[in-house]
């Protein structure tokens, strides 16, 4: 076997490495992570293959490829400001803010309350309001005592939250693989047309590509922690720990979307991951499946949140570092409890203008940053090609919120009846910009 290069070596222990790998899986896999791949695979039937890896590119191959570009470009400001000072500010702080507070962190406590309910006593002496305020307390009580201490992530999460979160998991999957309640069905909408690409935006929903940017600070604390003491042992150690993290959400999600195909004939008129998971669970174990479906949801939704937190506490905290790290992580958490209490349905609402304006620069963002070495000796690539993307998707976003049947003439574009209509301009701006490029440096 041939040796490693030394320059790609992280300097760790391959256990040490598994329980980073760990920790950023735990990171990764919150609710969406754990109620979008039953429905795909409920929904596909027996488009279920096309669709499914349409969802992996986008919920674990673009999340992967951002880890391994901000090792590789220094951290998300970094890789941000290539295009311009004034983008990287507003585009890092939306991210932050979308992933966060916004949407990832209130949406895990409130889907992990919704599957704690089923356990609560009927007669308890409070409404399940007041309940829901009160788990609301502490899930956030909890999140936040944890986000004090990042470097304690890996311990935690690697070493005992992510091993029992697969090992319920595993329980749950295998009982309805080993025995399904049906086969697969016909798909039915969104998937009757091209399953590839409604699978790709599927995996939009994961938010695991932003979640991924904001990452990068946890990841490199626990990484220099461990021992990676040089910028090239800390690049090999993230990239790796990226690719366990994509290895065991990649198994899993495919385990998951199997559930859902087995279950179709069972709840064909299904519109929720959640339900399915949980009818499965209670076909199973009877009883019990009601507890493992809630210790699922929660150890999962409770290692996200503690992340999210985390990440952007440390954020805040660096450009505004009057407020310490534990005020940083007191204002999320609490503004997170708040937003919580609105409901589920009003978060997602929310937040959805947010995700389908993002996604698209930020892919384009990481697939440049895979190639820094290329592109950073065309500079002019990435404003011409990050800034097109950016107005094209704020734009259809925009539209798509306030005025739905408004027509625009991103319409005309390539790929646009399939949510693409951004991919044609970033090819042809980025042409533009290396073309910009190496006509100002022939005159200089």
């Amino acid at each position: 076997m041939a040796a490693i290069p030394q320059n790609l070596r992280s300097g760790l222990k391959p256990s040490q490495m598994l329980a980073i790998g760990g920790m950023l899986f735990s990171m990764f896999f919150g609710a969406g992570n754990l109620i979008l791949p039953p429905l795909l695979g409920l929904q596909s039937g027996t488009s279920y293959t096309p669709a499914m890896i349409g969802f992996l590119v986008a919920g674990i191959g673009l999340p992967v490829l951002a880890i391994i570009a901000l090792a590789l470009c220094g951290g998300l400001r970094e890789l941000a400001a290539r295009v311009n000072p004034v983008f990287a500010a507003i585009f890092v702080a939306l991210v932050y803010l979308t992933v966060g507070p916004f949407l990832a962190i209130p949406r895990s406590a409130t889907t992990s309350f919704e599957m704690v309910r089923p356990l609560l006593p009927e007669d308890m002496p409070i409404s399940p309001e007041i309940a829901a305020v009160l788990f609301s307390i502490v899930f956030f009580g909890i999140a936040f005592l944890l986000a004090l201490h990042p470097g304690l992530l890996s311990n935690i999460m690697g070493k005992f939250s992510a091993p029992l979160l697969i090992l319920l998991i595993i329980l749950l999957v295998g009982s309805a693989i080993f025995a399904p309640a049906g086969g697969a069905q016909a798909p039915i909408e969104p998937y009757t047309g091209n399953a590839l690409a409604e699978g790709f935006l599927n995996g939009y929903q994961t938010t695991d590509l932003l979640a991924a940017m904001c990452f990068g600070i946890v990841v490199a604390v626990n990484v220099r922690e461990s021992g990676a003491d040089t910028p090239g042992k800390t690049v090999a150690a993230i990239s790796a720990a990226g690719l366990i993290a994509g290895f065991l959400m990649g198994v899993i999600y495919v385990a998951l979307g199997i559930v859902g195909v087995t279950m179709a004939s069972t709840l064909p008129d299904a519109t929720n991951g959640a339900t399915i998971l949980a009818t499965t669970a209670q076909m199973h174990f009877g009883p019990a499946g009601s507890v493992l479906i809630a210790a699922i949801f929660l150890i999962a939704t409770l290692n996200v949140s503690t992340a999210l937190v985390t990440c952007c506490a440390e954020y805040f905290n660096e450009i505004c570092p009057k407020i310490p790290l534990a005020g940083w992580a007191a204002i999320f958490a609490s503004f997170s409890c708040l937003v919580s209490l609105i409901g589920l349905d009003a978060i997602l609402q929310f937040s959805i203008p947010f995700l389908d304006a993002l996604y698209p620069p930020a892919i384009v963002l990481v697939l440049l940053g895979m190639f820094k070495s290329k592109t950073d000796q065309v500079r002019m690539i990435w404003p011409c090609a990050v800034l097109t993307t950016a107005a094209i998707s704020v734009c259809v976003s925009l539209r798509d919120v306030a005025l739905p049947t408004l027509w625009l003439p991103t319409d005309l574009l390539p790929f646009a009846d399939m949510g693409f209509a951004w991919v044609v301009p970033a090819i042809v701006a980025a042409v533009v910009g290396v073309v910009w490029s190496r006509a100002k440096h022939a005159t200089n």
